[in-house]
């Protein structure tokens, strides 16, 4: 490829080589098919490959604790469980998540777990505390939905 200082004596082939090399970097740009997504090989700059998306196997972050804030990697295909004899408290904080994101959460141990909002949070609900609602029982299961920035709805086994 010429420099900025190289006269250009052969502007054709010059063109040809510079078109070799973005084709190169770009190659694993190509192809793919429906349900695909480019995930990257290593750090190299500019080194994908096409994958299926696996959106089928949940991961589980297991609380034994009385108190969890939630953390914005729960939105991401996960179940938080949260597991005392004691009751639990699930704070939802204020600027973590966007409008779309899901938690699910259930409660495995026999403390019954309450939702909570952080500082700037509103939560509603059709818990017998629309703003701090409880899983109703052992094993029981709820979705907090954020539909806006800093609201969140929970659906589910709530008392």
């Amino acid at each position: 490829m010429p420099t900025a200082t190289d006269l250009v004596t052969d502007l054709p082939a010059d063109f040809e080589v510079f078109g070799q090399a973005v084709d190169t970097d770009f190659v694993d740009l190509l192809g793919g098919t429906t349900g695909q997504v480019l995930s990257k090989t290593s750090n190299t700059d500019l080194d994908f490959t096409w994958i299926e998306q696996d959106d089928s196997t949940l991961a589980f972050n297991a609380q034994t604790g009385t108190t969890y804030t939630l953390v914005v990697t729960d939105a991401a295909n996960k179940l938080v469980t949260t597991s005392n004899a004691s009751p639990v408290t699930v704070t939802v904080p204020p600027s973590v998540f966007a409008a779309g994101n899901t938690i699910n959460v259930q409660s495995i141990g026999v403390g019954l777990t309450t939702f909570a909002a952080g500082a700037g949070v509103t939560i509603t609900s059709t818990g017998a505390s629309a703003a701090a609602p409880i899983l109703r029982a052992r094993y029981s299961a709820a979705t907090i939905i954020c539909t806006a920035s800093n609201v969140f709805t929970i659906v589910g086994d709530l008392s």
